[in-house]
């Protein structure tokens, strides 16, 4: 039995090597003429890069930043690492210098392994780090790789040992670093299959036969390791389009004979707003699986396309999730599915109250048995506070609100959390409020979320001039292209309003659900709307 995703990979490749792993659609600059790579010619990639990370001096205890876009070098240089013990830290392309120097700082990373597109904004991130780590790019591999500034601890990979650090925004300014262990990224890949051994469940994955085309990012766990994790462990392929098209979506669907697809809220809809071609009905896909499809949308997207969108909960810090995978579905009605298998839920008032059935709390959740954190990410890095205070009471936090009817079945009502979710992406709005409290006219600013028809959310500053309620529309560009300049694009405020004062806390905290109250944000008079600037910069 496999102990390390490696292990995984070699039985793999031992059992289906000339089974395609990876596919890429054509016309992508990489690969003009698409791309598809066999378990056996990754495999010869893994054993040559583990070699020379090996010959460098890389081993346990070592984590290396990987910067390479939704590619299959990205997990090419995952396996091989994984092989040697290191850890991987993937990070986000569209992050600034600042957000991407914070992430290599906190990981300790050893070395930053990018695209040669990126190498200037990881110079510009190493430039501010106390002691710089040594950057590579794929185009110009070295003879041999700078040598790591720490020794190796000489320990054996293991189930237990460190895979990856997964940075995900939580309630504060700074992301927190998930520490992944190879039992849980395997366990979050075999998840998904195990759905196959009821055969009432519409995921029933099949041995070799399938193509999972999944648009989403490899910086966050669901591309990162569900996609990947769960097509290596039954021989079938990825296939990797990176950005999202709805032009290209079903021309690439076709192309790469894709029989399941993944999605964010976002994408049923602008597949939706797409004019009618052949190829949205030649597909050969049986199911779609993603989170936060829109409920106005969901059933109409079914009868045009022809396939069922599962939707799912769950999170980075979990390897377990739900779904709404059982016919008859609540289509419409952002029903998440029930607690199967060894996840056991609570839902929870502000006290750690159960609630009775079909009242909206926080959702708890714990691995049944003596040990609740079985395959459960194994700590924030370097915060054993956080760490301790989400498993308060022997239960996750999930800090997401949810209800649940008698039957089980668990429906998605909000986040607790001071998160905004904007298409994929989870933005702490401490994070935006820091930013735009650097400002000397900036007295008190709060960031939160209002409805988005694409995006699900966007971000909305409220701010307080420090002289008086007088907000122009020179501060509100000027506070914006703050946040762009020192934020991810997807961060910045898409709405800017002032106000004379914010409602506060008698500890001058800012009561942001009292702000609007019944009104909604998106009628403030004197609102600066930014949206058509939120572009990715690079």
């Amino acid at each position: 039995m496999a102990h390390t995703v490696f292990e995984a990979f070699r039985e793999g490749a031992a059992m289906w090597p000339e089974n395609v792993l990876f596919c890429v659609p054509v016309g992508r600059d990489f690969a003009p003429e698409g791309l598809e790579l066999t378990f056996a010619q990754v495999a010869r990639k893994v054993d040559a890069l583990a070699e020379a990370y090996r010959d460098a001096g890389y081993g346990s205890g070592h984590r290396i930043a990987l910067l390479l876009d939704n590619r299959p070098e990205h997990f090419i240089h995952f396996l091989a690492l994984n092989a040697l013990g290191c850890s991987q830290t993937p990070l986000n392309p569209d992050h600034r210098p600042d957000e991407m120097r914070y992430q290599i700082e906190h990981s300790k990373a050893e070395l930053l392994v990018c695209l040669e597109r990126h190498a200037e904004k990881a110079a510009e991130a190493m430039a501010g780090l106390e002691l710089a780590r040594p950057i590579v790019t794929v185009e110009h591999w070295p003879e041999r790789l700078p040598v790591p500034r720490t020794t190796k601890t000489g320990i054996q990979p293991s189930a237990i040992s460190e895979a990856g650090v997964l940075y995900t925004s939580g309630t504060t300014a700074r992301p927190k670093g998930c520490v992944l262990s190879n039992e849980h990224l395997l366990c979050f890949g075999q998840w998904y299959i195990d759905y196959s051994k009821t055969k009432e469940s519409i995921f029933q994955i099949r041995v070799g036969q399938e193509r999972l085309m999944n648009p989403l990012p490899v910086y966050h766990v669901a591309a990162g390791a569900l996609s990947f994790i769960s097509m290596m462990l039954t021989g079938n392929c990825l296939v990797m389009p990176g950005r999202f098209s709805p032009r290209l979506w079903w021309q690439e669907v076709v192309q790469t004979s894709s029989t399941i697809v993944h999605y964010i809220g976002l994408v049923p809809t602008l597949l939706l707003g797409q004019d009618p071609i052949p190829e949205e009905r030649l597909h050969r896909v049986r199911w779609g699986l993603g989170a936060g499809i829109e409920p106005e949308v969901h059933a109409a997207f079914e009868k045009r396309f022809g396939f069922p969108n599962v939707e799912v909960w769950g999170m980075t810090e979990i390897a377990r999730w739900t779904a709404d995978d059982q016919e008859p579905r609540r289509i419409g009605s952002r029903a998440c599915g029930k607690p199967i298998r060894d996840l056991e839920v609570r839902v929870v008032d502000e006290e750690d109250n159960d609630v009775p059935i079909g009242q909206s709390g926080e959702l708890l959740v714990k691995a049944s048995g003596p040990n609740p954190r079985r395959g459960f990410f194994d700590r924030y890095l370097h915060d054993p506070t956080a760490t301790e205070l989400a498993w308060r009471g022997g239960w996750f936090h999930t800090g997401d609100h949810v209800r649940q009817e008698a039957d089980g079945m668990l429906f998605f009502v909000d986040r607790k959390k001071n998160i905004i979710r904007r298409s994929g992406e989870n933005i702490a709005a401490a994070e935006i409020e820091n930013v735009l409290l650097s400002d000397p006219a900036v007295a008190y600013a709060a960031v939160i979320a209002v409805p988005d028809r694409l995006r699900q959310e966007e971000v909305f500053a409220c701010v307080v001039p420090r002289h008086g309620p007088n907000g122009h529309a020179a501060l509100a560009e000027r506070l914006f292209r703050l946040c762009l300049d020192k934020l991810a694009y997807y961060k910045a405020p898409a709405y800017v309003a002032f106000f004379e004062s914010l409602p506060m806390t008698a500890t001058q905290k800012v009561q942001k659900q009292r702000i609007f109250l019944d009104k909604d944000p998106l009628e403030t008079s004197g609102l600066y709307n930014f949206i058509a600037l939120k572009k990715p910069n690079r």
